[in-house]
């Protein structure tokens, strides 16, 4: 009989077992560090944007504070007839843009008229759909708080 040779050699096998372990436990918490430093990074930039909007509202308020007046401070929004959230953040957005100028003014100098006009039977688009927007009720200290009910709007046609 022919004798065969063993290659097996057991202190090879092992080191490379450890050197492979070594690896995909690298790869593994490399990709796991990643994971949570990119959702930190969203993070930051949502409390980043946040901050930006606080701080342009406070630049406001700062340039007109007088303790015998009442400013402005900030718009509440409520939305009647909504029931997505995406939907409702959108056109609060939007809403919060026409009124941003009137932040950091006298209410009594506000004509409340003239505020209902800035958004009342107003047409919005938003994701191919048209929505109408109703002023039904405003309230103005020094937070404007205002109730809108969004209706679905009319068709367009284009010519």
């Amino acid at each position: 009989m022919v004798k065969i040779k063993n290659n097996f050699k057991p202190p090879s096998c092992f080191i490379t077992g450890i050197i492979i372990g070594l690896i995909c436990g690298t790869v593994f918490f490399t990709l796991l560090v990643c994971y949570r430093i990119d959702d930190y990074c969203e993070n930051i930039k949502y409390l980043e944007t946040v901050i930006e909007d606080k701080d342009a509202r406070l630049v406001q308020l700062e340039k007109s504070i007088n303790k015998n007046k009442f400013i402005l401070e900030d718009i509440e929004i409520y939305l009647e007839n909504m029931d997505q959230e995406l939907d409702k953040l959108t056109f609060k957005k939007f809403i919060k843009e026409k009124y941003s100028s009137l932040i950091g003014k006298e209410v009594n100098s506000i004509d409340a008229d003239m505020t209902v006009e800035i958004i009342d039977d107003r047409i919005f688009k938003l994701s191919n759909k048209e929505y109408q927007l109703k002023v039904t009720r405003l309230i103005m200290t020094n937070i404007l708080k205002i109730w809108i009910k969004v209706s679905p709007g009319k068709a367009s046609f284009d010519l």
